[in-house]
């Protein structure tokens, strides 16, 4: 390495074009003997070093958003963990957040592999991930990329930025569809539907419900031969519970989610729904 003068103000430029803190800075300027290129370089290699450094712990943190096309027919959710709540809150991270949202609509990009690829500021999302390893010293990752195309899409970010919930609905031009779209949104939210009605339930989930019905019958002392009858009749209570469109409208608990949308117009369909938050 040459005994290359470091400015303050190279360490600063350095700062500004990376991010990155002034002593690591001024390291990685010293290492590159004043080139910049080089130096930003240094400084994603040691982003990388961390990252496979800290591969090993828990990246629970983080932070949830979403956000729609101007015209509302694409929609689209990241998450991006990190590993504690300081940085989780802090506001570069959610700058950062906020940018791989833009990136992903504008490519259309419906997992995290295809977001990983795509170009932000002269480099792979992958490789800006990188860099904030770098800059912030946790370890960083994107890990949710979720996209619905409809005729009518609304996101609902919860406040704290840990769970959006994401619909598509089959008609953008019913009277009031944002305001439906959000209310069901948040009803996603809060109740957390399995599917979004009876015929969606996967089999493995319908098979557990039933075995669990049969041993709840069990325990209370009910015949071997009635537990098949009375687990099947305890479907419907899982239904009610766990399945969008038969869940009551948290907003009006005489209604179904599904009378709700009846109300405002007959043909009025959910074609998706998301669900995506961190881990309590």
């Amino acid at each position: 390495m040459n005994n290359v003068a470091i400015s303050a103000a190279d360490v600063n430029k350095l700062r500004q074009m990376t991010g990155a803190g002034m002593m690591d800075c001024k390291k990685a300027l010293a290492e590159a003997n004043g080139d910049f290129e080089a130096a930003i370089d240094f400084l994603r290699k040691k982003g990388q070093k961390i990252a496979v450094n800290r591969s090993d712990r828990d990246a629970k943190e983080g932070a949830v958003l979403g956000k729609t096309t101007a015209d509302g027919k694409r929609g689209v959710v990241v998450m991006v963990n990190c590993e504690t709540d300081f940085v989780a809150k802090n506001q570069d991270f959610m700058n950062f957040v906020d940018s791989l949202l833009t990136v992903a609509l504008a490519s259309n990009s419906k997992s995290p592999d295809e977001l990983k690829t795509q170009m932000l500021d002269g480099l792979t999302v992958s490789d800006k991930l990188f860099d904030m390893i770098g800059k912030i010293g946790e370890k960083i990752d994107l890990t949710h990329c979720d996209m619905i195309e409809a005729e009518k899409v609304v996101v609902y970010n919860h406040p704290g930025n840990r769970l959006t919930a994401m619909i598509g609905l089959n008609n953008g031009e019913v009277a009031n569809i944002s305001e439906i779209g959000k209310d069901i949104a948040m009803q996603i939210a809060a109740m957390n539907p399995v599917a979004l009605d009876k015929d969606d339930v996967d089999t493995e989930t319908l098979n557990r419900e039933i075995e669990i019905g049969k041993e709840q019958a069990r325990q209370e002392g009910k015949p071997e031969e009635m537990l098949e009858k009375i687990a099947m009749g305890k479907l419907n209570k899982f239904y009610k519970e766990s399945t969008l469109l038969n869940q009551s409208f948290i907003k009006n608990d005489e209604l179904t989610v599904a009378q709700y949308l009846g109300q405002a117009d007959k043909a009025l369909r959910i074609t998706a729904f998301k669900r995506i938050g961190l881990a309590n």
